[in-house]
């Protein structure tokens, strides 16, 4: 007999009731203006947003955020900043040192300003080992809340994704929130 099973035996011998479920009618909280809501999530999780408006040179923009940014990565052809592309490096671990990693999101969820970023790169490290992570993301692609994201297409077919909110941060029992700690210091995501 397994430690699962004697633990469920035993629970059956204490005479344990069980209690009937709750009614299923919960309704999933929607938004008016999920964009605006995304980045007021986005804000709250740590993260920052920048609208782009036609005409503005993504480059630019980009510079503008981290002026002080020396190694900037992105395979993306119209990030012309970058001065690494993550594809040709042969191995993860020379990507330590990244300032700037610039990588696209499929789409985001307003209730908690995440981003779905599927690997679309070689190294899934470049999301992590960045000091700072920009996600270029469709405006038009902000969904309400998770029961929605969980029904994009994006989330059928991937080797790997994750979804980002704000930067990396992990807190410990007397509350202090460290930013920062496995992962980037820093998020922006560019609404286009």
């Amino acid at each position: 007999m397994t430690n699962k099973e004697i633990i469920f035996k035993r629970l059956h011998e204490a005479g344990v009731d069980s209690e009937p479920l709750g009614p299923m009618d919960f309704e999933p909280q929607t938004f008016a203006d999920p964009l605006a809501q995304f980045e007021e999530s986005l804000k709250a999780a740590g993260g920052q947003s920048v609208r782009l408006n036609p005409g503005d040179d993504i480059n630019e923009v980009i510079r503008g955020l981290y002026p002080d940014a020396k190694n900037i990565a992105s395979d993306l052809t119209e990030i012309t900043c970058a001065n690494i592309n993550p594809d040709t490096v042969d191995e993860p671990q020379k990507l330590a040192g990244t300032d700037v990693a610039v990588v696209c999101g499929d789409f985001g969820v307003a209730e908690n300003g995440m981003v779905w970023v599927p690997r679309n790169v070689r190294w899934k490290a470049l999301y992590f080992v960045a000091e700072a992570l920009v996600l270029l993301l469709d405006h038009k692609k902000v969904v309400s809340n998770m029961h929605q994201a969980m029904q994009r297409p994006e989330l059928n077919d991937f080797d790997f994704g994750c979804f980002i909110a704000g930067p990396s941060k992990t807190a410990d029992i007397e509350q202090a929130l460290v930013i920062g700690a496995h992962g980037a210091r820093n998020l922006t995501v560019l609404l286009y």
